[in-house]
């Protein structure tokens, strides 16, 4: 909505930059806290934590470059600046440097995206906060009474009331995580926790797509290529249960 909200001499602090800030903060106190609470490797958290946060900005921005090939092509700073992220660019990202981590360290990948994934939904909620002061991902025109008109100068439309789908993800990716949350109360659900939130983030997206007005995004047969990956998404999800459930089927024969 607001997104420069000071400026001194050459330096402008943007809302956008600090929700992502804040969320990067909360989701390292968070992880310390579950690093504790779950019998992780509390010493290597924080450098675990910051390999998945450069591996996710890393792939997020290449995602967007890519989407963006041909104005990357003609400017490239307009793309490879501090606007532009595609966020299943960046789970990827985040997850594989994850894995990698992990590996090298000898540890349980599935138990340590399990303990800490809700430090994910969590950075995004905030983040999303952010795409709501910049006017990214904005929502289609509507005449609703939730309906939110962003200034002059916002990356949305201006002086037309939109759906705002950055607040109503920023929701969703909470909701997302008090899930995950609770569903670590039990050792036996907490087995699928990244799994659900692979499935409860893809499902959210793909509702949340229907009311996007950011268009030039792409689409792929009727849906928007965030829908259709996001279908790819929930499946994998759903499939890393079943793979769970027969493991441990077969091991108790």
């Amino acid at each position: 909505m607001f997104n420069d909200w000071l400026t001194i001499g050459p330096i402008t602090i943007h809302g956008y930059g600090v929700m992502i800030g804040i969320g990067v903060l909360f989701a390292f106190w968070l992880a310390e806290k579950l690093a504790v609470k779950y019998s992780l490797e509390k010493d290597k958290i924080d450098s675990f934590v910051f390999a998945c946060l450069a591996g996710g900005y890393l792939c997020s921005k290449i995602t967007y470059c890519l989407i963006n090939f041909q104005q990357f092509m003609k400017d490239p700073l307009s793309v490879l600046g501090t606007g532009g992220w595609v966020v299943y660019g960046g789970i990827v990202g985040g997850v594989f440097s994850a894995f990698i981590y992990a590996r090298m360290n000898h540890w349980d990948f599935m138990k340590y995206f399990n303990a800490l994934v809700p430090c994910v939904a969590l950075a995004q909620g905030f983040g999303r906060i952010g795409c709501f002061f910049a006017g990214c991902c904005y929502g289609v025109q509507t005449d609703s009474v939730i309906g939110v008109s962003f200034p002059v100068g916002s990356l949305a439309p201006s002086g037309v009331k939109l759906v705002p789908t950055q607040l109503l993800s920023s929701l969703g990716d909470f909701l997302v995580f008090f899930v995950l949350m609770w569903n670590m109360r039990k050792e036996e659900r907490m087995k699928d926790n990244a799994s659900l939130y692979l499935m409860l983030y893809s499902a959210g997206r793909f509702a949340i797509e229907f009311f996007r007005g950011d268009v030039e995004r792409g689409n792929i047969g009727p849906f928007s290529t965030s829908q259709f990956i996001a279908i790819f998404v929930f499946l994998f999800g759903a499939w890393l249960i079943h793979r769970r459930q027969r493991k441990e089927e077969a091991s108790a024969i």
